[in-house]
């Protein structure tokens, strides 16, 4: 039997430590903080199409790719824990003003031609999914084929299923790969994959969170996943089975500490998108750190006979999993898998040494 080490221990790692286990793999996963880095801050939206933009062709025949795949991953890992995962069914993004809503239309027009339904909505439709967003909300586009999931479920759900296939766990931090004595060894280890093989173009990027929790009388929280802009601030909801989350901020820095004005947008932007949510508690703010890439699409490949990199997921780490899995995978087995293509690792100088 080969042995495969993997550094670090986020969905990612934790999904190729699962299936590579359940295949004949030898696992240890190394992780001093297992599934609390980006992976425990996730809004968990599946929404490639609803983040789809004219010339971005690559990210979103990525990101639907792994939609596709989320289906059969999620019902495999529920089979095996007895976990599900899914939060919502179908992405609502809504417009507030003109211009908004001039970008809806150009974003459904775009993502039919590339083959992908989605719906736009008037005022009445709008309200007819969702009753309890705002009256401001003139526009809104359906997608709803996009899901989400519970991240933290997710996290849970993983290691359960990595635990059951054998796999071996070491809460030690890596700081070299030649420390490792495994056959085989793959770096999913989020904006710290540079640190263990140079040259890897990936940086911390800050997000904001905020978790509330529903109180007894207050309106329920939006069905589905709610998306819009607020004074130019992208903003999302995302449903949770005591709640919302709402997400999320975007700084260049690479601290964790939730600062008081992002706490302020955040709050005051779900406000305007659905009024009610005042009377929410907030129950927890948070921050993370994104693996972000110069292009937003993750590096997947093999960087030496040893080493396979599964890193840079930057906003859609729950999103493109079951690819980067399987991608992964197959890399381990001598072959490239032809979905992951644009996130191939050496398509930026650095990715090869």
């Amino acid at each position: 039997m080969r042995n495969l080490g993997i550094v670090g221990g986020g969905v990612v790692g934790l999904g190729i430590a699962w299936r590579a286990a359940e295949a004949g793999w030898s696992v240890t996963l190394y992780d001093p903080d297992l599934g609390r880095g980006a992976s425990w801050v996730a809004g968990g939206m599946l929404a490639p199409l609803s983040e789809g933009w004219p010339g971005e062709e690559q990210a979103l025949e990525f990101g639907a790719a792994s939609l596709a795949r989320w289906p059969e991953f999620a019902r495999r890992l529920e089979t095996v824990t007895g976990i599900s995962v899914f939060a919502a069914e179908g992405v609502l993004t809504v417009a507030l003003d003109t211009a908004d809503a001039a970008d809806l239309r150009t974003i459904a027009e775009w993502v039919g031609r590339q083959g992908f339904d989605m719906w736009l909505l008037d005022r009445a439709g709008v309200r007819e999914i969702e009753p309890a967003l705002s009256r401001g909300a003139r526009l809104g586009l359906f997608a709803p084929n996009e899901l989400a999931i519970d991240n933290r479920a997710l996290v849970g759900a993983l290691r359960a299923a990595a635990v059951a296939a054998g796999v071996t766990f070491v809460a030690e931090e890596v700081t070299s790969l030649s420390s490792l004595r495994s056959d085989q060894i793959v770096v999913a280890a989020g904006h710290g994959s540079p640190k263990l093989w140079a040259g890897l173009p990936v940086r911390p990027v800050k997000g904001e969170i905020l978790r509330l929790r529903a109180r007894p009388g207050v309106a329920p929280p939006p069905e589905k996943v709610v998306r819009a802009r607020v004074h130019g601030r992208p903003l999302y909801l995302v449903p949770r089975e005591d709640g919302i989350v709402i997400g999320a901020t975007q700084y260049e820095a690479a601290d964790t500490a939730v600062t008081v004005a992002g706490v302020r947008d955040l709050i005051a932007d779900a406000e305007a998108l659905v009024p009610g949510i005042g009377e929410y508690e907030l129950h927890e703010a948070i921050a993370g750190l994104r693996p972000m890439t110069p292009d937003n699409l993750p590096l997947i490949g093999r960087v030496s006979d040893r080493v396979v990199v599964a890193t840079g997921h930057g906003r859609n780490g729950m999103l493109t999993t079951p690819l980067t899995v399987d991608a992964v995978l197959a890399e381990l087995g001598g072959e490239h898998l032809a979905e992951a293509k644009h996130a191939r690792h050496d398509r930026f100088a650095g990715g090869k040494r």
